[in-house]
């Protein structure tokens, strides 16, 4: 076979070969069947910084030298602190959600004690709480929860001429409720509200004046939320 002859073949065969290639690259994919399908990543971590206000419901069952002593309240100051929380979701709609922060409050008397300074003392009030959310309002995404509180005090420091004040650390229910509007992705602003029902045993002068003191705060915060 001439040289000529030869040459002719193979661009003949060349010619048949990017033809057979080009029709094939014109034929649809098959239905449903995407050639790399893309997977939303998701993650079940939430972090919030918020701003807390922290406003007790005091109210005090009170006794002098163990006889009750009608007439004797306590009235609990506010506080405003950083706050922490640390949320988990197990599916899209279940979470937990920690509270982390410290507060602190003055005691005073009220009723017959009114007027004297008690003592003061730091909160350290971990809070779990199991929580709905609700995810069917598009940015705006509220939630429910409840759980269980223990709070611990310290650096009690008796005041007013007493020379002793201590609470005791006391477990509490808690109630929630709150949303979060999702800017993007990551970021948004939250605002939350819990209920928490506390009532630590107290002694003032090694147990002089004893009792209840349900204190049952109000917690509300505002702040910022970053989803992972």
């Amino acid at each position: 076979m001439s040289r000529s002859i030869r040459l002719s073949l193979a661009a003949a065969l060349l010619s048949t070969t990017a033809l057979s290639a080009a029709q094939a690259g014109d034929l649809p994919t098959k239905k449903g069947a995407p050639i790399a399908p893309m997977l939303e990543s998701w993650s079940p971590w939430m972090i919030r910084g918020r701003a807390l206000v922290v406003i007790p419901q005091e109210d005090a069952s009170l006794k002098l030298n163990g006889s009750p002593l009608p007439g004797a309240d306590v009235n609990i100051s506010n506080s405003v602190v950083p706050e922490l929380d640390i949320t988990y979701f197990f599916t899209k709609n279940i979470a937990a959600e920690l509270i982390l922060g410290v507060t602190p409050h003055n005691v005073k008397g009220a009723g017959i004690l009114a007027g004297s300074k008690i003592g003061s003392a730091w909160l350290l009030p971990p809070t779990l709480t199991l929580q709905y959310h609700f995810t069917d309002f598009g940015a705006f995404k509220p939630y429910v929860g409840a759980g269980v509180n223990y709070t611990v005090f310290f650096d009690e420091k008796a005041k007013g001429g007493f020379t002793d004040f201590d609470l005791k650390d006391s477990f509490g229910l808690a109630l929630q409720a709150g949303f979060d509007y999702m800017i993007d992705k990551h970021w948004g602003f939250n605002v939350d509200v819990k209920k928490i029902f506390l009532e630590p045993k107290v002694k003032v002068n090694n147990g002089l004046v004893s009792g209840k003191v349900r204190i049952d705060p109000w917690l509300i915060a505002t702040g910022v939320t970053y989803r992972f």
